[in-house]
């Protein structure tokens, strides 16, 4: 029997109206006919051009569906229509993005050494290496972003360029936005002369598990909760022959404010962090979760100036009632521990436009904090839940009186996404000291370090790295930014192979013009 998928609107939690169930979830014989589908276009976009096409040809569709994809993503997720039109105009530059990637071609990573006879200790003989794509990529939608991270996102994106298909397994959340993603990208795929099946979209949560087992599926991309990620990358895991699983699953985004920086700016400091723990509802991956702030004057105006900016953020809508109601249980939990104080108390929402009007004043949720000294978060015990992420408007501030106080609880801090140190004038200008060492120690508990800034807000460049140590990340890969091709392409070198033989990348006069490294030297 078929389950139906249905299109929830999070500000009522009820089903949207219109037709009925926007899709049903996929059964086990679904599932293998996807992928076995997805697998058949791979010869296909062995074409490079055919892939650059698609890629830009799905920005195109997507620019030109915008009205009726934001209108779907804003009544599935209450985001907000300013918040999605950005995130549309996002997702459309990282398509482009890698269609400028698989142009380049400097991802392939030529390289070609020819034979030396007089090699020392031994002869070379003549290799040649570049990257293949892996075959069939598993994508599962995120919640928090139903485009840029989700069925056209980086990852659909990154795997297209890279050579491979995508079977995207949509979020709950978001169903008919995924539909009609989906819609765009499989018609840019035919229009560039690719099997519509190079995207395919599944539904269902057992859905998802079926997926990552397939045999044919090569590596999958996830972004989600640290429970979903890790069962999904245990299984990938415990598959016959395992698969690279690239999950991101959670994240704290430590922030430390020096006894300087809170002197120098401390109301500054804290309207900011207001305002970025707050944003999207606090529904951000890079989420600042953790604020390590002085004990002293500097620290209590920083608190001063977080409470008046945090009272006046407005109520808002979580992606579905499942989330709300961690949240609330979640902020309780952690203002109830003793010791601990809460300025600014989290709670379900009361004010109707804050919350989008209409419905949505029930199921809103009002920002708050709490403030525990970090002697308390020096031993395992009751506050270990203050280092576990809260997902929604909520954060820790942590009071420490000197540097081996701080330096005990950054010790006790799992891997992140994102640390921030917020430094004095004069700490920022050194090239070494004490704010060098505090550089060294954010470094190796995070994949990407700010200075005087806020971590939410992902750049779409070259050299962004989003991604961390355990659990902020399964592994050490990028989901943002042009290296986020990397994850599904693999080497291969050729040794002593007849030129006739040779793939075209790999051959002497560089046919197809690619950057590459000939005899150690670049060309």
């Amino acid at each position: 029997m078929a389950v139906p998928v249905w299109s929830v609107d999070p500000r009522t939690g009820k089903p949207r109206a219109g037709d009925g169930p926007v899709a049903t979830e996929a059964t086990p014989e679904q599932v293998d006919a996807a992928v076995r589908a997805a697998a058949a276009a791979l010869p296909a976009l062995a074409d490079r051009a055919a892939r650059a096409r698609l890629l830009r040809g799905a920005a195109a569709l997507l620019e030109d569906s915008a009205g009726a994809i934001i209108a779907a993503a804003d009544a599935e997720t209450a985001l907000g229509t300013p918040r999605l039109t950005g995130e549309l105009a996002r997702t459309a530059f990282q398509l482009r993005t890698f269609a400028d990637v698989v142009g380049e071609g400097a991802f392939l990573d030529v390289i070609i050494d020819h034979p030396d006879p007089q090699a020392v200790p031994i002869p070379r003989p003549d290799l040649r290496r570049y990257k293949i794509p892996l075959g069939v990529v598993a994508v599962y939608a995120a919640s928090n972003f139903p485009l840029a991270f989700s069925v056209p996102g980086g990852d659909t994106a990154s795997a297209l360029a890279a050579g491979c298909p995508v079977v995207v397994k949509a979020h709950p959340d978001h169903p008919a936005t995924s539909e009609l993603c989906a819609d765009v990208l499989r018609r840019a795929a035919v229009d560039a002369g690719l099997p519509a099946d190079t995207v395919v979209l599944l539904h269902g949560f057992q859905a998802g598990v079926d997926l990552v087992r397939h045999p044919l599926v090569a590596a999958a991309g996830f972004t989600g909760s640290i429970p979903g990620g890790r069962a999904l990358f245990d299984a990938a895991a415990a598959r016959p022959r395992p698969i690279p699983f690239h999950g991101e699953l959670g994240s704290l985004n430590p922030v430390v404010v020096t006894e300087a920086a809170a002197a120098e700016r401390a109301e500054q400091i804290g309207t900011g962090l207001a305002g970025s723990f707050t944003l999207g509802t606090g529904q951000f991956c890079t989420k600042p979760g953790l604020v390590l702030a002085p004990a002293g004057d500097g620290g209590d105006q920083l608190v001063a100036a977080l409470t008046g900016a945090a009272r006046q953020a407005a109520a808002g809508v979580l992606l579905d009632a499942r989330m709300r109601e961690n949240f609330l249980k979640g902020a309780a939990a952690r203002v109830a521990l003793p010791g601990v104080t809460a300025p600014v108390t989290p709670g379900a929402g009361e004010d109707a436009q804050d919350a989008g009007g209409g419905d949505g004043a029930g199921q809103a949720v009002r920002a708050g904090y709490v403030v525990v000294d970090a002697a308390d978060l020096t031993e395992q015990g009751a506050y270990d839940l203050l280092l576990e992420e809260c997902f929604g408007p909520f954060t820790v501030i942590v009071r420490y009186a000197d540097a081996a106080a701080l330096d005990a609880v950054l010790d006790r801090l799992p891997g992140n996404l994102t640390a921030t140190a917020h430094l004095g004038a004069a700490e920022a200008g050194e090239d070494g000291g004490p704010a060098a060492d505090l550089l060294r120690r954010l470094t190796a508990l995070a994949g990407r370090v700010l200075v005087n800034g806020w971590p939410t807000g992902v750049a779409v460049t070259g050299a962004q790295h989003h991604g961390g140590p355990y659990p902020a990340t399964t592994s050490t890969s990028t989901s943002v930014g042009a290296t986020a091709i990397e994850r599904w392409l693999r080497p291969v070198a050729y040794q002593d192979t007849p030129p006739a033989l040779l793939p075209p990348e790999l051959r002497d006069g560089n046919p197809l013009g690619l950057p590459r490294r000939v005899d150690g030297v670049k060309e």
